[in-house]
């Protein structure tokens, strides 16, 4: 497919990007109306392949606070930026009213192809900044699909170090390492479809859940057919920096780009992280 994308911009809500005939890519909404317990952020929903199949879920019935495509921390120096119970070794998973927000502040870009914002993510009862985000978010057309890179640079302002924890890292909760950008699925990429071409798959030959959650790799995909137009649909998410223990649950499904595992990741202030991320949707 070719041409230029284009850009339609409802002001203090959300951008939408979609082809020059009209088909939406994807919607950024940059202003979101969620409850507080659930962490809010920026998002980007719906997330669609070329043919207009929706590839997203936002607030599923089974955990509300899984806002489609965002970017989440599960613990910065102990506020959930991930959204819903917060777990703690000595007594699990509760509600602790701790959850932060990230805030949009201003548009440094904004073009069909590139846009670039300030985010704040700030403390849950003081408003306090935590840490300052340069996020890019830069849209392409592909043979048989479109790309999105998405590209975070986190500056630690508190003006303390933080820890960047996971509840596996944290209290000894063995698998839950859910951090970082956060892709949860629309139902139709269930992987158990009895054929063999759907499913998830990792750089390296892993294939299935059991095997591609936790263990390093730069990519993977997940195969898929969607409900009514039977088209089917690959996605690949790509670490552009290197191997990361994915986080993967097929069931409901979600991908985190964990950018840290077992061990928790210290961020001394005034030192930033940088996360750049690719996630590719064609259609076979």
């Amino acid at each position: 497919m070719s041409g230029p994308l284009q850009l339609q911009h409802l002001p203090h809500r959300h951008v939408d990007i979609t082809t020059a005939a009209g088909a939406l890519l994807w919607r950024y909404v940059y202003a979101p109306h969620t409850p507080a317990d659930e962490a809010p952020r920026p998002y980007a929903h719906p997330v669609c392949n070329l043919a207009g199949d929706v590839l997203t879920n936002f607030r599923p019935h089974d955990h509300p606070w899984h806002h489609a495509l965002s970017l989440t921390l599960t613990s910065v120096d102990g506020v959930n930026f991930w959204g819903g119970p917060s777990h703690r070794a000595a007594d699990g998973y509760k509600p602790r009213h701790d959850h932060g927000a990230q805030v949009h502040r201003a548009w440094l870009r904004l073009e069909a192809t590139h846009l670039e914002e300030s985010v704040d993510w700030c403390e849950p009862r003081t408003g306090r900044e935590l840490l300052h985000e340069r996020r890019t978010l830069r849209t392409a057309l592909v043979p048989g699909g479109w790309a999105l890179r998405w590209t975070s640079q986190l500056l630690n302002v508190s003006g303390h170090d933080l820890t960047l924890g996971n509840y596996h890292a944290l209290g000894g909760l063995a698998g839950s390492h859910y951090t970082g950008l956060q892709f949860r699925g629309a139902r139709d990429l269930l992987d158990d479809h009895g054929d063999a071409t759907i499913g998830i798959r990792a750089d390296g030959g892993a294939m299935g859940e059991a095997a591609v959650h936790g263990a390093p790799a730069r990519w993977i995909e997940w195969s898929c057919q969607h409900d009514g137009s039977l088209h089917r649909t690959v996605i690949r998410f790509e670490n552009l920096t290197g191997p990361l223990p994915w986080f993967v649950r097929a069931k409901n499904p979600l991908v985190a780009f964990a950018f840290h595992g077992a061990q928790s990741q210290r961020l001394s202030a005034g030192a930033s992280l940088t996360l750049d991320h690719q996630l590719t949707f064609t259609t076979p």
